[in-house]
């Protein structure tokens, strides 16, 4: 009986993986098709700025939508679809032919983005409790594989002289397969699962003010990694005169040493909680970005930004953890709260760093995101109610998580 259940968790475990390298490759392919699919729809970089804000904003709206779907229908159904939805969705982009259509194509691609990062996410909360362990930390990781396995595939179609509707057609019909292949893995809804509200009973439950909270560090520590993927290579370029080549190496190290950071921090939280990796976590990025505003040179950038990377890799993961944890019932709604701030954090991050740009210099603007780590550092505690098997709370394993399963 035992051996039955842990292989159903582990499969389980391994669809949640798919569904994140899932969205994190497909995203990637997106990005990296940009210049080719703005080419095709004849606008301006300009244009092709604001046609953005509609992926975001239609990102934003799937998070909310999905939430209290996922709760009510459980993830083992909203996952699947949504990762369909997006995969198809990626097609739309590629044959959008003048700005309307392509403005359109992006709405509907940053809606299927929202229902599949907030019900993965969701699901991956189920998971994580049955575990009675953390394992967050990971699926973020494959995210970030997935974008890193995009580049390289488009590296190469790029390089055979295929156009933008060929690759992601071909990928659109991938994801589909990935999608449905992966769905028999995921978990039905747990036993011991709170019964369901009626909708009347859940608009009227206020929202627990440790969300809200969550959501508002989701926001500080999303955005701050929005700045370093926006501006680490320009202000190595522009403060320090590194070399276009050695400039985008400051990302590079960033998102390597957050991707390597995710693969260990499970285990980093399962032995110290989530609590510590949270503060020590935002601590280590603060003072990375400390070597980033006064370095005196472009190694001490560069360790700066690695450094910052690793620091921020187990953050917004124990926040969205946390957020699942805190209330069963509501489980993907407050991921999607928790999740759509931070998202707006991720997309405003640039912009604010460009505009503080005009008053002060740009290592100089890093202050902010430095601030909003501290911030996070201090206020760590807040995951003190909510989080996998206890660990938040310094305790063992928790009657009524997980029940039924057996921890690896």
């Amino acid at each position: 009986m035992f051996g039955s259940m842990f292989t159903s968790l582990r499969a389980a475990r391994v669809a949640t993986f798919s569904y994140f390298a899932l969205n994190g490759f497909v995203l990637g392919i997106w990005v990296v098709h940009i210049p080719a699919v703005e080419q095709r729809a004849g606008i301006s970089h300009a244009t092709l700025g604001w046609l953005l804000l509609l992926l975001g904003g239609g990102a934003f709206a799937g998070m909310q939508i999905t939430g209290p779907l996922t709760d009510r229908f459980g993830a083992r159904l909203v996952v699947p679809v949504s990762g369909v939805f997006l995969s198809a969705a990626l097609v739309l982009p590629a044959l959008a032919t003048e700005a309307w259509a392509l403005g359109a194509a992006l709405l509907v691609l940053g809606l299927g983005n929202g229902c599949l990062d907030v019900s993965m996410n969701a699901h991956a909360v189920q998971v994580e409790a049955a575990y009675r362990r953390p394992v967050m930390s990971a699926f973020h990781a494959m995210f970030s594989i997935g974008g890193v396995l995009a580049s390289v595939l488009s590296a190469r179609t790029l390089s055979w002289g295929w156009g933008p509707a060929t690759t992601l057609s071909l990928v659109a019909v991938a994801g589909v397969v990935v999608a449905v292949v992966s769905f028999p893995g995921l978990l039905a809804r747990p036993q011991n699962a709170p019964a369901e509200e009626e909708p009347a009973e859940r608009k009227r439950r206020p929202v627990p003010l440790q969300i809200w909270v969550l959501a508002a560090l989701a926001l500080m520590l999303m955005l701050s990694e929005g700045a370093a993927a926006d501006w680490s290579a320009l202000a190595m370029r522009d403060v320090l005169g590194a070399s276009p080549a050695t400039a985008a190496l400051a990302y590079g190290a960033f998102a390597t040493a957050m991707t390597a950071g995710r693969f260990v921090i499970d285990r980093v939280a399962a032995r110290v909680g989530p609590v510590a990796v949270l503060r020590w976590g935002a601590a280590l990025a603060a003072l990375a970005l400390v070597l980033v505003v006064w370095s005196p040179s472009i190694p001490v950038a560069l360790a700066g930004w690695t450094l910052f990377g690793a620091g921020l890799a187990g953050t917004i993961p124990q926040l969205f953890s946390a957020a699942g944890h805190s209330d069963p019932a509501a489980a993907a709604t407050n991921v999607s709260r928790v999740a759509g701030l931070g998202y707006l954090g991720m997309l405003a991050g640039p912009a604010v760093i460009g505009a503080l740009t005009h008053v002060v210099p740009l290592n100089v603007a890093f202050l902010l995101p430095l601030v909003f780590c501290a911030i996070a550092a201090v206020s760590a505690g807040t995951l003190r109610k909510g989080g996998p098997a206890g660990v938040a709370r310094g305790h063992g394993t928790p009657a009524g998580v997980g029940e039924g399963y057996q921890p690896r």
